[in-house]
């Protein structure tokens, strides 16, 4: 019997010496649950991804000194810990296992990812072989483990390696963050690697929002069969001892499953609490309108950080509407957070006092429009800066897609809550958090949107419907397809060309938006680089 105490902890990407505390602590609860072995995540002791951090060199000197410390705290329980390594020149992504002040391998990753949000070949050099070594556990039986490193697991060679070399089980440490659909890609990518090399796989994975990306957890053991035997709670941290006996192993607790709703929710609070938290604000400010964007924002940030953290600021002009104050109020009410009213009449007039003379003759447009929200975001960000607290802004992918948000308006702000969320998705997120419990005023939810900078403005007088307009977004941003392949599909060519083009022209207003949490596989972020100055269409 070999137990192995899987763990999926949350770290901070460059805190060395916290992290490496959550490790030791993770140590001492293994010894005491009898655990032979304790497996964490990829790049434990500097968490993932430390992007350019990689380039300096005291950044692998810092790490070596935690190293130190873990050697003398694995007393009675082999520790696989994962960490950046510097030899020579040469730069690794590398693993260490160790025990009783021994130790008892390293090795490097050997496939460096180079795709989606990964750019590890910017820092690291691909290993030469997977780290193979033999455990004796605390009844005397010795089991050869393998150690591929999170995207050794997505290819043959590795474990097919690790299997030629011995090796009996594979125990793999990874950072893979969330996105839709991510878990069963996973299970069926480990699946794959067990019918090739016959051997069980124990699958640990990170848990926090680190910048745009969220990692979810779900960690994971699949035994011989292909069979998920156990699996850790997604969006928590969790540990559990997974028994290896006669070859296999054994089954123990599996984490309920979750709707994709409620994974997509979970991470989008998750994702808020961590960057508020780590980045050490004291708390959030939102602009509310009464609309269904607003609304969703504030709810995942009371979810997030509480309700005493938050504080929503309507400010109503001449456009807004009755009803967009009742249900602001009523929601205020329902959370118990503070809530304020800022009348951007008075300011709205002074502008346009001021501007008179220069906008003589020139009939009303988007200026008039765009001045409102950037009225709004002065309100927001001298709160902001009085306070300490960060401003959420509250655009969606829809918006972020077609340009329909204001520079230093609407999208003034440190982080976007629902930069990768489709204006259909917060829809359906909305409905889910009600059946939570009931925040979000129905009104809310059923009225159509509107930005409310003119009379009687709804948003499809400048957008497709949104059932469309989102899905010809996922097909060309998400999907990669072509003009042409989307008009094939059945969409209207003009609905196809207008919402391209828009993407097209506001790639601008995208690289100055605040970043927000990656939820569907390509969102605008780290995956996302188009140049401003572009000449392509198609």
């Amino acid at each position: 019997m070999m137990k192995i105490a899987l763990a999926q902890f949350n770290a901070t990407v460059g805190d060395l010496v916290g992290n490496t505390d959550r490790i030791i602590a993770l140590i001492e609860a293994a010894r005491r649950d009898g655990a032979d072995v304790l497996l964490v995540p990829e790049l434990s002791i500097a968490g993932y991804p430390p992007e350019d951090l990689l380039l300096r060199p005291s950044f692998y000197a810092a790490c070596e000194v935690q190293l130190d410390r873990l050697l003398d705290a694995a007393d009675d329980v082999t520790l696989i810990v994962g960490h950046p390594q510097q030899i020579g020149h040469e730069r690794f992504n590398a693993v260490t296992v160790m025990r009783d002040g021994n130790y008892l391998g390293r090795g490097q990753k050997l496939v460096l990812p180079n795709n989606e949000v990964f750019d590890e070949c910017r820092y690291f050099s691909p290993g030469a072989s997977p780290c193979v070594f033999e455990q004796r556990n605390h009844d005397g039986s010795i089991v050869t483990i393998g150690v591929p490193i999170c995207e050794d697991i997505w290819h043959i060679e590795p474990a097919a390696e690790a299997a030629d070399l011995g090796a009996q089980i594979l125990l793999v440490p990874n950072a893979s963050p969330y996105h839709l659909g991510k878990e069963g890609v996973r299970h069926e990518i480990v699946r794959q690697r067990i019918e090739e090399t016959g051997l069980p796989i124990v699958y640990c994975n990170w848990v926090g929002g680190q910048d745009e990306l969220v990692f979810d957890g779900g960690s994971f053991a699949m035994n011989r069969r292909g069979e998920v035997v156990a699996q850790l709670p997604m969006f928590e941290a969790a540990t559990r001892i997974i028994e290896f006996a006669d070859g296999d192993l054994l089954a123990g607790q599996i984490a309920p499953a979750l709707s994709e709703d409620a994974t997509v929710y979970q991470a989008l609070v998750l994702a808020t609490r961590d960057y508020l938290l780590k980045n050490r604000f004291p708390g959030a400010i939102i602009g509310l309108s009464g609309g269904i964007d607003s609304a969703l924002t504030l709810a995942i940030a009371v979810d997030a950080l509480g309700a005493d953290k938050v504080r929503a600021v309507m400010m109503p002009s001449r456009y807004t509407a009755q009803i967009s104050l009742d249900d602001s109020r009523e929601m205020v009410r329902r959370l118990g957070v503070q809530y304020d009213e800022i009348s951007i009449e008075p300011m709205y007039e002074a502008f346009t006092g001021a501007l008179a003379g220069q906008f003589a003759g020139l009939p009303a447009d988007t200026t008039e429009e765009n001045l409102q929200s950037r009225i709004r975001g002065v309100i927001l960000m001298a709160l902001s800066n009085k306070t300490g607290r960060l401003v959420l802004t509250t655009g969606n992918k829809s918006e972020m897609t077609t340009g329909y948000a204001t520079l230093y308006g609407d999208m003034a702000g440190g982080y976007a809550v629902l930069k990768d969320i489709a204006k259909t998705l917060v829809y359906r997120l909305s409905s889910y958090r009600n059946t939570v419990s009931d925040v979000i005023p129905e009104r809310i939810i059923t009225r159509p949107p509107s930005a409310e900078l003119r009379d009687n403005q709804v948003d499809q007088d400048s957008l497709p419907p949104y059932d469309i307009l989102d899905a010809i977004m996922a097909r060309y941003v998400e999907g990669n397809q072509s003009i042409a392949d989307i008009i094939a599909a059945g969409f209207n060519e003009a609905d196809v060309l207008r919402v391209v083009k828009l993407l097209k022209v506001n790639e601008y207003k995208r690289r100055q938006a605040a970043i927000g949490a990656r939820i569907t596989p390509r969102g605008f972020g780290k995956d996302w680089r188009y140049p401003v100055t572009n000449g392509f269409l198609a």
